[in-house]
């Protein structure tokens, strides 16, 4: 059966990367992005029933304007992925500018946050759906000049396993590492050395179903994708 499948940060990297393999694999995908440049090529590329809008997901205003629209036009979604995040300019702690820490947080933890607020009681009513926080390998360990995107990523794993405890039976929150992939966020931590690890296009040959096959069985449970 075709899922309704709901992602932030689809502009680019695993968010784009996934939506076009849930796409071919038969599935609607409705996403957000800051780009518009993005957002309105993935409507050229994608034409009705998926559905893409411009939306910051650091703002709840937006966040809410957009849940509204797409739960009224496309119902609850069987799957929510929080994928949208940033990354820190490389550096120790308290040399990085108040405005790059101040806005990672925003994004990676508030985000979260503001979309969980506002699709979610719509899925609990159903008592259906999988709720996916993407975490990382700094969300389970720390390296240095990353400290603020630690912080969010340990913080996307507590949340989400707290949430995971307030959801009904039929419903899961699962913390994903997606694993090190060779993403334009990884080259900004490994330069050259990003090229080394696994391609985009091979980790969503093995992120797709297993994202797909996710479900209340899995709630709570802090989880890696087998590349």
């Amino acid at each position: 059966m075709s899922k309704l499948i709901v992602i932030t940060g689809v502009s680019r990297g695993l968010g784009l990367a996934m939506t076009e393999g849930f796409v071919q694999a038969g599935h609607t995908v409705v996403g957000c992005a800051r780009s518009e440049t993005a957002v309105e090529k993935l409507r050229q590329q994608y034409n009705s029933p998926h559905d893409f809008a411009v939306v910051d997901v650091a703002d709840n205003q937006q966040v809410q304007t957009w849940a509204e629209q797409v739960l009224s036009r496309h119902g609850v979604p069987d799957l929510l992925i929080n994928n949208a995040a940033i990354i820190n300019p490389l550096a120790p702690l308290w040399q990085i500018p108040v405005e790059e820490c101040d806005r990672l947080i925003d994004v990676n933890i508030k985000g979260v946050v503001n979309v969980i607020r506002h699709f979610v009681s719509a899925m609990k009513e159903k008592n259906r759906g999988v709720i996916v926080n993407l975490s990382s390998g700094w969300g389970r360990s720390t390296s240095p000049e990353v400290a603020p995107y630690c912080a969010s990523k340990w913080a996307i794993e507590g949340l989400t396993r707290a949430l995971a405890q307030e959801l009904p039976a039929g419903m899961a929150a699962i913390p994903l590492n997606p694993g090190i992939i060779h993403t334009d966020m990884l080259e900004i931590c490994y330069g050259e050395e990003a090229a080394a690890y696994t391609a985009i296009k091979d980790w969503v040959k093995q992120a797709v179903p297993f994202l797909l096959k996710l479900s209340a069985k899995d709630n709570g449970m802090p989880l890696t994708v087998p590349v």
